[in-house]
């Protein structure tokens, strides 16, 4: 255990020093969290139209969902999705591009994924639908229906974990991307994403500490009964929050595209220990 998270922490030592030489690469998680704001603020009203109208219905609303209600939650998905992929795209182009040593800019990601508008809305139509599939089984099937969830979860996000660096780098379908992924996936199973795995649990600790910090600052500014501390604390909380997670989208995005160079050229690229990414995608034991 000790063992991984020393490779976990390294890998993501590695994607820092890429985002430290290329801090551009932080535009795009930015955009993608008000993008995706934006989109939840605009369905925000018809679905608590919808919830108003079940509760005057004396119906459970989330039990006994309508075919309007599941349209409209296909609806969002698909949005959100559409949103979130793009800039993951547009991420992960650039991450590429400055992996390869090549020019980069924000624009340029932006071209990239904008070249890619087909397969991207492509691949958010096969995650909504299968976003939507996963509600109705939790919805329909209760405690069980979240256990089984939550497994097909896992195993959606593992397979498709390299789907955007594919996307960004070959000008191929959403379905055969899918395929392309779980491919690459195959050759190991539980290190190959220990970069990623050690990603959430580094940031995870510093959420932690955030948690703490900010409790701390938050509550001696309510001690000092000023209202301007109060609001300053509570501003400088929340922009911490969001630059954390602005940060590990960012550091997720460049491992993967780090990790999906290595297995399509078996090449490391610079920064990052060619052993670490071989134990990554190291054969499977027999």
């Amino acid at each position: 255990m000790a063992g991984k998270f020393a490779r976990s922490w390294a890998l993501m030592k590695a994607s820092a020093a890429v985002l430290r030489s290329d801090k551009s690469l932080l535009v795009f998680p930015l955009l993608s969290g008000l993008c995706t704001l934006l989109v939840a603020a605009s369905f925000l009203i018809p679905v608590g139209v919808m919830v108003i109208g079940g509760e005057h219905a004396g119906a459970d609303f989330h039990e006994r969902m309508s075919v309007g209600s599941y349209l409209l939650m296909f609806a969002f998905y698909l949005v959100q999705y559409f949103v979130i992929i793009f800039f993951q795209t547009a991420l992960t182009g650039v991450a590429l591009m400055h992996l390869r040593g090549e020019p980069t800019s924000v624009g340029a990601g932006f071209a990239l994924a904008r070249a890619r508008l087909p397969q991207i809305l492509g691949y958010a139509l096969i995650a909504a639908t299968v976003g939507l599939l996963l509600r109705m089984v939790q919805e329909r099937l209760g405690l069980i229906g979240r256990f089984v969830v939550g497994l097909i979860g896992l195993a959606w996000t593992v397979a498709t974990f390299l789907v955007v660096p594919v996307l960004a780098s070959r000008d191929v379908g959403p379905i055969d991307a899918v395929k392309h992924s779980v491919e690459l996936l195959k050759r190991s199973w539980g290190e190959n994403l220990i970069g990623q795995g050690g990603i959430g649990v580094v940031f995870g600790l510093l959420i932690f500490v955030a948690v703490l910090v900010g409790a701390l600052l938050v509550g001696g500014a309510i001690a000092m009964h000023s209202i301007v501390a109060v609001v300053a604390a509570v501003v400088i909380v929340v922009l911490g929050f969001i630059l954390l997670g602005l940060i590990q989208s960012a550091l997720q995005g460049i491992y993967a595209a780090a990790l999906y160079r290595y297995a399509e050229a078996g090449e490391a690229s610079a920064g990052f220990d060619q052993a670490l990414l071989q134990q990554a995608f190291a054969p499977k034991k027999k």
